[in-house]
């Protein structure tokens, strides 16, 4: 059985089916993940943004512009990258590419907005040395070589202050594009040509502000100018525009344009500016744009166009319903610009060329095939924080990604460069994807919080989201029997017929009667109850049960994480696990915390914690019963190389005796049944915070799933996965 996922319908439902098939057509998989501030560690903050590698394919180069230099990545064992040294630069690098022995960086040096300044300097790969430097008499952004190496174009932005004028152009001076030629492999700053591109545009002529260069094999430059949503071609040789013209407008349909903690792509945009960012030809007479939008625009897809400014092909809506589907959308980003196509890859692998589109705020890389046509859609590939660039080796069968995002000052993730190579194989991701609503819609999801098994059917599951959807609070159900795992169905929690506000959904337990129990993490500072909720199978609420006053006088905001069931009938018991020690725990020791619907008697025992490393905290993420055990998570908050805690463990169900809240708790005992930290990191990525939700199904399958944070400062992969069979 091989395992594909298809494009149908829309053209841009993420579809997922089994064929069989004699023989398995490759795909990408990320093999590894290089922390960038294990070049730099001295930095405050250190990024990779644009990437480059060397010709014999075992060196990655990459712009680190807040830690002012370039890293180096070796790569001869592409599935165990290792730094390989840094060269600090006097500037801000802003773009690197590679010609034989030597890397060419834009490097701005400018004194302010209005004295834009830099210089291209070019460092020996071999011994780090800064060998040469040419002057550029601006402030550069793209740089990119001639395909046989002959030629440098540098787009020269001379951006401008985002703070002045609500960042409206004009503001001078105005951008230009630069091409020298490498002569004696080093660039020869005496043949540097200044290309005037001004009076070209539409929109304000007299401001250019060039964005992206790249050569086709023929020698022909394209250029993008973003905020001014214009094209250019240029001759490098002799430096002469050939022709220009407007990345044009998009009616834009099916779209999600509210930030409102709902994903409902009904909405519509008209007349939207491309705005186009990258450019990548295809062959000598097509490109393609990624077209994130600036100041005026932003249509959400990628275009295809030929060199007469006809636009081929427009993705339209299509990646914004694909990162939808798996768990991406950045709903925070709806009323602007979706997921922000940015960075653009384009390879030929084999007979095959693909086209690579990163998308800055779902953080993903969305993979096509060239057809000469219509582009194929293969498969979406998770990335770090805010992939910016990428650099395909297709002699190696590998493809890299850089993500500048550096958040580890908040306690998060740093920069990443990620690696992915072309094999035979299955999709290691997607885990778990969404299909459409009984209308055809697509369902989008984010930031699973909780999970809870169906009490009569293997491989059934339901989940919650969390505050990232407070405006729609949601039960998805899951068949976990397909691979990746199938969101069937979204079912909105309701209060009076209207979707239910003030939810931070973190616990789900069946009810046994076609219902569910959900528990909801109080914030009172954001006038967020904690609280339980009895809904029936169509999410409205027919009971809202909230905390005593013996719980709430000694409440923080870290409440409710997970929520399960003991008995039947008149002895049901509802459990629930408090996230954090509140004020009257002990340090160290959290509640689990008992109510008894048919009675509204509340309770507690105390559950012992781990002990935590320095800077982190612990607690817990989610409760489960299965036969005579309560199945509990337990977790440091920490990410990447500090995840130190991730871990399941049981307790007796016959030591779940509750005392009075208030009261002396008895202490339960636990025991160790599941480390989650090496299932993280077989995902090649790096180790994620939140494993958030757990259950077992009736065949006694364990299941996981990771919260996502809504793809808020977070790289908006969601890990879905069994830990087999509970014993």
């Amino acid at each position: 059985m091989t395992k594909s996922l298809l494009l149908a319908g829309l053209t841009g439902a993420f579809l997922c089916s089994t064929a069989v098939s004699a023989v398995a057509a490759p795909v990408f998989n990320r093999i590894a993940s290089f922390p960038v501030a294990e070049n730099n560690q001295e930095a405050e903050a250190t990024s990779s943004e644009i990437i480059a590698v060397s010709e014999d394919g075992m060196t990655l180069v990459y712009s680190d512009s807040p830690g002012g230099g370039i890293g180096f990545i070796d790569i001869t064992d592409p599935a165990a990258p290792k730094p390989a040294g840094y060269v600090a630069l006097d500037g801000e690098p802003t773009s690197v590419t590679v010609v034989g022995p030597k890397a060419y960086v834009g490097v701005n040096s400018s004194e302010s907005y209005t004295e834009p300044s830099g210089y291209l300097a070019v460092v020996d790969l071999a011994s780090h040395e800064l060998t040469e430097s040419c002057d550029l008499g601006g402030q550069p952004d793209s740089v990119a070589r001639a395909k046989d190496g002959s030629m440098i174009a540098v787009a020269i932005e001379n951006e401008r202050d985002e703070e002045i004028n609500d960042a409206a152009l004009p503001q001078m001076p105005s951008g230009t594009l630069v091409i020298l030629d490498i002569a004696d492999g080093a660039a020869d700053c005496d043949t540097m040509r200044v290309v005037d591109v001004t009076g070209l545009a539409d929109v304000v002529p007299e401001d250019a502000e060039p964005e992206y260069v790249d050569f086709n094999a023929a020698g022909m430059i394209a250029l993008t100018m973003q905020e001014n949503n214009h094209i250019v071609l240029v001759d490098g040789k002799t430096g002469e525009v050939t022709g220009d013209f407007s990345a044009g407008s998009v009616d834009l349909t099916g779209i999600d344009a509210k930030d409102d903690g709902a994903l409902i792509f009904t909405d519509s945009q008209d007349g939207r500016p491309r705005e186009p960012d990258t450019i990548q030809w295809l062959d000598n007479d097509r490109f393609v744009i990624a077209n994130e939008g600036d100041w005026n625009g932003g249509s959400r897809s990628f275009s295809i166009l030929n060199t007469s400014g006809e636009v081929l092909y427009d993705s339209g809506n299509m990646l914004d319903l694909l990162a939808a589907s798996i768990g991406h959308y950045p709903d925070k980003r709806s009323d602007a610009k979706g997921v922000e196509p940015e960075g653009l890859e384009v390879a030929t692998f084999g007979d095959t060329t693909y086209i690579f589109v990163l998308e800055e705020r779902s953080s993903l890389i969305a993979v096509f095939k060239d057809t000469g046509a219509e582009p194929e859609f293969v498969q979406m590939l998770p990335s770090g924080v805010g992939p910016e660039g990428a650099i395909a080796i297709p002699a190696r069968n590998l493809i890299a990604s850089a993500n500048e995002e550096d958040l580890r000052e908040d306690g998060l993730a740093g920069s990443h460069v990620m690696i992915y190579e072309l094999a035979e194989g299955e999709m290691a991701y997607p885990t778990i994807v969404a299909g459409k609503d009984e209308n055809g819609t697509q369902i989008g999801f984010v930031a699973l919080s909780g999970l809870a098994a169906d009490p009569s059917e293997a491989g059934k599951l339901y989940a919650v989201s969390d505050s990232i959807m407070g405006s729609q609070p949601s039960i998805f159900v899951i068949d976990a029997t397909q691979s990746p795992a199938m969101i069937t169905k979204k079912i909105v929690v309701t209060r009076d017929g209207a979707p239910a506000a003030a939810f931070d959904l973190e616990g789900i337990v069946t009810d046994g009667e076609g219902g569910f129990w959900l528990g909801s993490e109080g914030r009172t500072d954001r006038d967020i109850p904690h609280a339980i909720y009895h809904v029936d199978g169509t999410g409205a609420i027919l009971e809202e049960v909230m905390f005593p006053e013996s719980l709430l006088a000694n409440e923080i905001r870290f409440g409710i994480e997970g929520i399960t069931s003991v008995g039947e009938g008149a002895d049901k018991v509802l459990w629930m696990a408090i996230q954090r020690e509140w004020g009257d725990d002990a340090e160290g020791f959290v509640k689990l915390v008992s109510y008894t619907p048919a009675s509204g008697a509340w309770g507690a025992v105390s559950y012992p914690l781990e002990a935590k490393a320095e800077g982190a905290w612990v607690g817990l993420s989610d409760i489960t019963v299965y036969g005579d055990h309560a199945y509990i998570i337990e977790r440091d908050n920490q990410i990447a190389q500090k995840a130190k805690l991730k871990k399941l463990y049981r307790v007796k169900l016959s030591e779940l005796q509750p005392a009075e809240i208030g009261s002396e708790l008895p202490v339960v005992s636990k025991q160790e049944v599941h480390d989650f930290i090496p299932d993280l990191a077989a995902f090649n990525g790096y180790v994620l915070d939140k494993v958030e939700g757990f259950t077992i199904d009736v065949n006694g399958e364990g299941f996981a799933v990771t919260d996502n944070d809504g793809v808020d400062d977070s790289s908006g992969e969601t890990y879905f996965w069994s830990i087999g069979k509970m014993m």
